[in-house]
């Protein structure tokens, strides 16, 4: 009995090992990762579903970018419309960044004018340092329609026709005659009057004619028309033919034609050529010549700028001709001729 108890036993335990024994020796396989295991980054992330999305850019009504009534309209306000007086001048209607002479001229709001200051009674200034004259009239009445003041400059008049002013003044109102030689150096305008040039001797020559001049000295200012016809190479554009000067004449050029009988107590020459104009503003002041025969030419006289300026001249000088177009057509350039020429008109073509 004991025995087979024991026996009994024995056998349970060896099926309890048998069973640990096979249980252990059989290798379990490794589990199957779960997907919640796999990295994220090998898995595209979910797109956020709408209601985590931020909220649209849809304005609030307080955001909402409403115009108000003030920025709103497109017209233009009254303020810059130009107002007819201001649409009278030229520089009313300029761009004044733009680069040429008239833009420079108008943005400076003064036009530097070269003109001779002892050549009275077209030009001249006084003690006070005031200008006079018919050029200044004429200087000035540019200035009033371009808009802008005027500011005198006074070259030597070899200057003002070599050209190559540098510069140093915009235009020359100094009675210039229009010539072929001068036009290959300056710009000209329409003529703003003619005049004649009007030979004359001094009284201690006792020369009454033209012909009695020939083989004396004959005094002039440098570089004009008087000098040119005088050495024979005088060419006019837009003027009747000159006669023909008097014969082996010595010529004396001074700095201007006013020079002459401010020098003419040094008894050095026996003629001056000159303008009639000149001439008769002399007489008038007591200067001891005569005026001897006919004129020997006629000139037209015009606004000129420099060929050489670094500014381009075109847009000014369409200004000024049409300035001087109608001043020349409502009498303007009438009235100043007569007042400074007593009571000539010389604002129209003279021919012999």
């Amino acid at each position: 009995m004991l025995v087979r108890k024991r026996l009994a036993l024995v056998g349970v335990v060896a099926l309890l090992t048998g069973a640990c024994a096979g249980t252990t020796a059989t290798p379990t396989p490794a589990p199957t990762p779960a997907p919640t295991a796999t990295p994220a980054a090998a898995t595209p992330a979910p797109t956020p579903a709408p209601t985590s999305s931020p909220a649209p850019a849809t304005p609030s009504p307080t955001a909402m970018v409403t115009p108000s009534p003030t920025p709103v309209p497109a017209t233009p306000s009254p303020t810059p419309v130009p107002s007819p007086t201001a649409a009278a001048t030229v520089c009313s209607t300029v761009d004044t960044t733009g680069t040429d002479l008239l833009a420079n001229i108008c943005k400076a709001g003064t036009i530097v004018v070269g003109t001779d200051p002892n050549y009275a009674p077209q030009s001249f200034q006084n003690p006070d340092g005031s200008w006079q004259g018919f050029d200044v009239d004429t200087a000035n009445l540019i200035a009033q329609k371009l808009g802008v003041t005027v500011t005198f400059f006074a070259p030597d008049f070899t200057i003002v026709v070599a050209g190559s002013w540098a510069d140093r003044f915009d235009i020359s109102v100094g009675s210039v005659t229009i010539t072929a030689v001068r036009s290959t150096a300056l710009n000209f305008s329409t003529p703003y009057y003619y005049t004649p040039a009007q030979m004359s001797a001094t009284t201690a020559s006792g020369i009454t004619t033209l012909d009695g001049l020939a083989g004396k000295t004959i005094c002039v200012g440098k570089q004009t028309t008087y000098q040119d016809w005088l050495n024979g190479t005088l060419t006019l554009v837009g003027s009747p033919p000159p006669a023909t000067p008097p014969a082996n004449v010595t010529v004396q050029a001074l700095k201007t034609d006013n020079s002459c009988p401010q020098a003419v107590a040094r008894n050095d020459f026996q003629g001056w050529l000159t303008s009639s104009t000149t001439l008769a503003g002399a007489l008038a002041a007591g200067a001891p010549f005569v005026a001897i025969g006919a004129p020997v030419f006629y000139e037209a006289l015009a606004v000129a700028t420099d060929k050489a300026g670094s500014k381009d001249p075109t847009t000014l000088m369409t200004a000024i001709d049409t300035i001087l177009t109608d001043a020349h057509a409502d009498g303007t350039l009438t009235a100043s001729s007569q007042q400074w020429f007593g009571g000539l008109d010389l604002t129209t073509v003279v021919t012999p």
